[in-house]
């Protein structure tokens, strides 16, 4: 966990909240000490406990935060996940944007755990991708990983991915391929096809991953057929909860889908002077 990251993070988010002050919290006596507590308005993987922490030691490091969970835990409506005890102002202040990263990572993480339980009479592996909320990857991507799921590449930096727009600029697969190999060595190679024939190709060329992209069934069984183990297939597009099972039972290796990062239904949790 990179603590520098949740650091700038969570310091953002709070510039854009507070801004110069928070005029509300004027109204309560800077004495008043309150308890509260955060609640489960639903049934949830909890993921954000150290975005959440973080929110207060900006504000008050003298916030004191019990919690009666862990971070990937599941947690049922009604359940009460942490205590609070500070100053009224701080807790005030920093509740907003504390409980947005808790309910933000916390729906990120049970999404992915719906996923994961198809998947669980199967070995293929749930993989996210780079279509994350601006400003929030390293976040999101965590959340993945406490609901179950693989993290894909973290950025263009760590991996190639050579999709159709890149294809289109090097002439061919195999060009593709070679150049990659020949720029970075030690990177791993993955590259996106459209249908058996760029698949055909892909293998001879020997990426070490290529991507079914938008492969029907049918299709997708074929492949799998023909890669005949050479190298790890990823299905990507048009996955959904519905179909991810038939699509895993067919042998391929990997399973990609954007809607884990890029729609998020945030889970409610409230807080409450107790």
């Amino acid at each position: 966990m990179n603590r520098e990251i949740i650091k700038k993070a969570v310091q953002m988010s709070l510039e854009e909240d507070v801004g110069e002050r928070d005029v509300t919290i004027q109204l309560i006596s800077a004495c008043k000490f309150v308890k509260t507590v955060v609640v489960a308005q639903g049934d949830a993987v909890v993921c954000g406990i150290p975005w959440f922490e973080m929110v207060y030691h900006q504000i008050d490091p003298e916030v004191e935060i019990g919690w009666d969970l862990h971070e990937g835990d599941c947690i049922s409506n009604g359940q009460l996940l942490a205590e609070l005890k500070g100053k009224a102002r701080s807790i005030l202040t920093g509740e907003r944007m504390a409980l947005n990263w808790l309910q933000t990572l916390s729906g990120t993480a049970t999404l992915v755990r719906r996923y994961i339980e198809e998947l669980k009479t199967t070995k293929v592996q749930l993989l996210d991708t780079r279509k994350t909320i601006p400003c929030m990857r390293y976040a999101q991507k965590y959340a993945v990983r406490f609901g179950g799921g693989k993290n894909h590449r973290m950025g263009l930096y760590d991996a190639f991915l050579i999709k159709e727009n890149h294809i289109m600029s090097c002439v061919s697969i195999t060009e593709a391929i070679q150049k990659a190999r020949s720029c970075c060595p030690e990177k791993l190679v993955e590259i996106e096809v459209e249908n058996l024939k760029e698949l055909q190709e892909a293998l001879e060329a020997k990426a070490d991953v290529i991507m079914l992209d938008n492969f029907d069934i049918d299709s997708i069984k074929e492949a799998v057929s023909i890669s005949s183990g050479m190298v790890k297939l990823e299905v990507s597009g048009n996955v959904n909860l519905q179909n991810i099972q038939e699509i895993a039972k067919t042998g391929i290796d990997f399973i990609s889908v954007g809607a884990i990062t890029k729609n998020l239904s945030a889970i409610d949790f409230s807080m409450r002077i107790s």
